[in-house]
């Protein structure tokens, strides 16, 4: 039997893809992460290359996509607490960075020249559910 491996998800930054590479080994599932070395090297390309590449054996694909929808994400506070949407309170929210005002926008030009991270961005979260954006409080 040939070992043929799918891709069955993308991962912004190595370490999601790890928690979730040990989640499926936990479960019998022999994985193999892809660009994580090279985004580990310089996390700027991740967009460029695709991220890190989740991939499983062909025959696991069903089992592994079925154990990744289990997996519930949602966004807590600095309590720990499960953030709420304020508008239809639903809890399936992402955080994201934004580029919004003249300060983020010069941050992110000299980061970009100078081959660093900006050093302001304003974080917002994002409901799923309505698509309603909201700031952290």
């Amino acid at each position: 039997m040939s070992k043929t491996f799918t891709t069955i998800a993308r991962y912004q930054y190595s370490s999601e893809a790890q928690i979730i590479k040990g989640r499926l080994e936990a479960e019998g599932i022999e994985v193999f992460l892809s660009d994580n070395i090279t985004i580990d090297t310089d996390p700027l390309v991740s967009n460029a290359i695709g991220g890190v590449k989740l991939k499983v054996l062909s025959v696991d694909v069903i089992k592994a996509k079925h154990i990744l929808s289990t997996i519930q994400s949602f966004s807590v506070d600095d309590n720990g607490e499960r953030i709420q949407c304020p508008k239809c309170n639903n809890e399936h929210i992402n955080i994201y960075s934004s580029i919004k005002d003249l300060k983020s926008l010069l941050s992110f030009i000299l980061g970009f020249v100078s081959g660093t991270l900006p050093f302001s961005t304003r974080h917002h979260y994002k409901c799923d559910n309505c698509s309603f954006e909201f700031p952290i409080k």
